[in-house]
This record gives structure tokens, sequence and C-alpha cells, in this order.
């Protein structure tokens, strides 16, 4: 059967280079999105070898059936948990609903896709790879979207570690700053938003989509065998620290 690579949030920046990257060493990728004509879309643009398939991912009834979709299509080598969003921006402007989707589409998410796939993810001894974020790690703004990347983290581990016996590794990338759709908003409303937050790293850049999508690449990789439960971040060096914090410290333009 064919070597399948299933990607959440596939129609998205991040989506579909991770696909695009997947494509190296599974015979098809599985773009997976609740905006079937977006994901659609991706795969025009993609070519060959590329499936667009529907569901709400925050539902366990889709993700039951999206997993009976898979199932026919063939063996999933690789699952990449990558569908996500940010509603609040603060904890002052953050409702109680903006919580539980933060909360819905960000953790509970990657736990309903696993947990539908997992008979299949045991059976061919599958990677799976959780896109999460520096926001796990730190306080950089929307507090529910980054309590569920931290909490995506722990989940990470979670299956490391209980399902290790059965072949899965398990494995988190955690992107800085990554220019997709989301941003366009914020790009907006401040043009210079992305020279100012590139400021703040050690790099003097923000992460592209290619740069996640290679990491992930390389976790699904033999290349990775003995490799589960990290999180790997990609993110230009902050969660390093931060240079100009660093030249205030010590008073040093070696920073």
């Amino acid at each position: 059967m064919k070597r399948l690579a299933v990607v959440t949030g596939g129609a998205g920046d991040i989506g579909r280079a991770i696909a695009l990257r997947l494509k190296q060493n599974h015979d098809t990728v599985v773009l997976v999105d609740l905006d079937i004509a977006a994901a659609e879309r991706a795969v025009a643009l993609l070519g060959a070898g590329f499936v667009a398939l529907n569901a709400d991912v925050t539902d366990p009834e889709s993700c039951a059936r999206l997993a009976a979709e898979i199932g026919t299509l063939g063996q999933v080598a690789t699952l990449v948990n990558n569908a996500g969003a940010a509603r609040g921006a603060s904890l002052q402007a953050t409702t109680p609903a903006d919580w539980q989707a933060d909360r819905a589409l960000n953790l509970d998410s990657a736990f309903l896709t696993f947990n539908a796939l997992a008979d299949q993810l045991k059976a061919n001894k599958a990677a799976v790879i959780n896109i999460v974020s520096v926001n796990g790690f730190g306080v950089f703004g929307h507090p529910a979207y980054s309590a569920a990347k931290a909490g995506m983290i722990h989940l990470t581990r979670a299956i490391a570690v209980e399902y290790g016996r059965y072949g899965i590794r398990a494995n988190a990338v955690a992107p800085g700053t990554v220019r997709t759709q989301a941003w366009e908003a914020r790009a907006a409303a401040n043009p210079d938003v992305f020279k100012e937050a590139a400021a703040h790293y050690p790099l003097g850049r923000i992460v592209r989509p290619e740069d996640v999508a290679e990491a992930v690449g390389f976790l699904a990789s033999p290349l990775a065998a003995a490799i589960t439960g990290v999180c790997l971040p990609v993110d230009c060096g902050l969660t390093a620290g931060t240079p100009a914090l660093a030249r205030t410290f010590s008073q040093s333009d070696d920073y």
C-alpha cells in the first residue's frame, strides 16, 4: 500500500510547505483542512501525489470519518498536527468563548486526530509531529493559544512515553514568528511588524515556512529514529536569548 503523510491545517502557508517537504519520502500527502476549497487549491498548486480532505479536527465524529477515509488511501507513516490559530491577544481581551476556541483548535484537535488515527499509527510504527510554538515556553501574547501550545508539548511527551512500545515516535516543532496569512491584519496595521520582530532574534530574521518544514522532514525521517518526546525550537534563536536585552544587561556592544 501507499505510504501516507497526513498534515492537518494543510491549506495554510506552513501546512503547504510541510506537505511539499514530506512528499520527498512519502507516496501520498493528505492535506486536511476545514476549508476544503483552500485545500483543493493547495493540492492543485502542489501537483501529483497530494490529496485534499475536509475535516473539522475539533470534532470527534469528523475526526473518525477522516480516519476512515485515510484508511482507504494507504498506510499512515507520518501525522503532522499543524492546524492552529489564535484569537484573544491578551488575558484581559480573552472571553470564555475565545479561550475555549483556542484550546479546541490548538490542543484538543491534536488529541482528537491522534486518537482517531491511533490504530493506523500503531500498525505502521508512525512518526507524529505536533506543530507547537515558542508561545508554549514564554509569554509572547495570545495567552489561550499559548496555554494550548504548552499543553500540546505535554501531549507530545505523553504519546512518546505511552506509545513508544508500538514503535511510534512523537516530537514537537516550536516555530518562532513566521510570516503567514494569519499575520496579514497585524502587518496591515503595522507594516514594520516583521522588521521589529526580527530585531529580537539572534539571527536577525524571522522564520520561513520552509524552515519549519525541514525540521518536520527530519523528525519524520529515519535520521531521527532514536529521537522521541522532544520539542525542537525553530525560532532563529529567540528562546536562547534576546541580543538587545543582553546588550542592556552587559553594557557591551558585542551583542
